[in-house]
């Protein structure tokens, strides 16, 4: 495998260095996501419960007692409990702006090795076909007869660097189109929950200025 690595050419060398930052992303990110994970449903039936019953403390207790951005925006929804809706929801857009990125950090990184990769592979392949013609050429002018052999070379890293870029950036887009659908999520279920907690708050302050 070493020997077919470096036959590639050094731009084998770059298209290595990708897949191991990809490979370090998607776990890193995969890692988070999962640790971010919690029952929305269950956790949303028990704040809400908590807030009908004015237990405002006690609401805010069990938002950091959990884990994940859902429960952080809707604390600083519930810390706004004496407000208006607006101004309930407008706390929560805020917090939301900040968990948001957090969900998206470094899959734009994943975007850019899906798409250079192929291109790196194709530079390779460019470069490989360059020097397939410079011995064509260097023979022609010595008068020399052009063998298989003599192009090998060139042609082993015109194919080995595509193979390598294409395997590289297959499997990495794809990567990156299951860690957005799951941030994705996450943010659907974050605007749900965030939903709830202003149509509650807000309808026990009407009850209480009534």
């Amino acid at each position: 495998m070493w020997e077919l690595f470096v036959k590639g050419g050094p731009l084998m060398f770059l298209i290595l260095f990708c897949s191991v930052i990809a490979f370090a992303v998607v776990l890193e990110r995969l890692w988070y996501l999962r640790s971010a994970k919690i029952n929305t449903e269950e956790f949303m039936a028990n704040i809400a419960e908590t807030l009908k019953r004015n237990k405002i403390i006690d609401a805010i207790d069990k938002c950091n007692a959990m884990p994940g951005p859902i429960a952080r925006i809707l604390k600083a929804g519930i810390m706004k409990h004496d407000r208006s809706r607006i101004e309930i929801k407008e706390s929560i857009e805020d917090a939301g702006l900040h968990e948001v990125p957090l969900l998206e950090k470094n899959l734009g990184v994943l975007a850019t090795i899906a798409h250079i990769t192929p291109l790196i592979g194709l530079l390779g392949t460019v470069t490989g076909m360059v020097r397939a013609f410079q011995v064509i050429q260097q023979k022609s002018v010595a008068l020399m007869p052009v063998n298989p052999g003599d192009l090998a070379g060139g042609i082993w890293e015109a194919l080995i660097t595509t193979v390598a870029g294409l395997s590289v950036a297959i499997p990495t887009y794809v990567a990156y189109n299951f860690l957005v659908s799951k941030v994705d999520g996450f943010v659907l279920e974050m605007e749900k929950s965030a939903t709830d907690v202003v149509n509650i708050l807000g309808a026990k302050r009407e009850e209480n200025e009534a």
